[in-house]
């Protein structure tokens, strides 16, 4: 899903800390673990809540922007086939319905987008905060010496052993320490804006030409 991958994009920046390592005088030396972060946070309890939360949220906007590029396939499909047969009047009339049509619906389309990238960051705040404070506490609880994000871009890890990979442990341990009441619920990175928006390209597949 497009939507995923916008979410993804919007939690791999906010995770950039995670792959810091952590130090302590009484860890063994050498020892490394690694981590999806992305995964972790797709995993938890909260992450899918806020991920059906949000999708709920924006059901609304995705149903009706779905309806208006079907009418506007519809209006386009009108011009194909009978703009040769229309007076130039009624032609140029429907060309310019098209026309706005489609514009008003593509910035209506990215400001959805914009709000909804707006509650993830928002929310992811306050999960980051709480994975990291998880992640941190198992390293040391462990002896690990440095936990790397290997969903990361910027954590250049080639490769790593699946029995280093600490992902499902810390996604258990969050989930064993629920948030406390009245906190907000993160949001999950399976969320994807192209539901409730989508980027500033044609809807309708065509341009019309006079």
């Amino acid at each position: 899903m497009v939507m995923k991958r916008n979410m993804i994009s919007a939690v791999a920046f906010a995770c950039l800390a995670f792959s810091l390592p952590v130090s302590s005088s009484a860890q063994t030396p050498g020892k490394v673990g690694v981590i999806s972060v992305q995964g972790a946070i797709v995993g938890t309890k909260d992450g899918q809540k806020a991920s059906q939360e949000l999708d709920t949220k924006f059901v609304p906007k995705r149903k009706e922007f779905d309806t208006r590029q079907s009418e506007l396939a519809s209006l386009q499909d009108q011009y194909n086939k009978g703009g040769s047969v229309m007076s130039d009047d009624k032609r140029n009339q429907l060309n310019r319905d098209i026309d706005e049509k489609k514009k008003r619906l593509e910035r209506d389309m990215q400001d959805a987008q914009e709000e909804l990238q707006g509650a993830q960051q928002q929310v992811l705040q306050g999960l980051g905060q709480r994975m990291m404070a998880v992640i941190e506490k198992y390293a040391k609880d462990n002896g690990y010496t440095m936990i790397l994000d290997v969903s990361n871009q910027n954590t250049p890890v080639l490769y790593a052993s699946s029995a280093i990979d600490i992902t499902q442990d810390i996604i258990s341990l969050y989930d064993k320490n629920p948030a406390p009441a009245g906190s907000t619920v993160p949001t999950s990175t399976n969320v994807s804006p192209r539901q409730p928006g989508a980027p500033r390209t044609s809807t309708t597949g065509a341009t019309p030409h006079p």
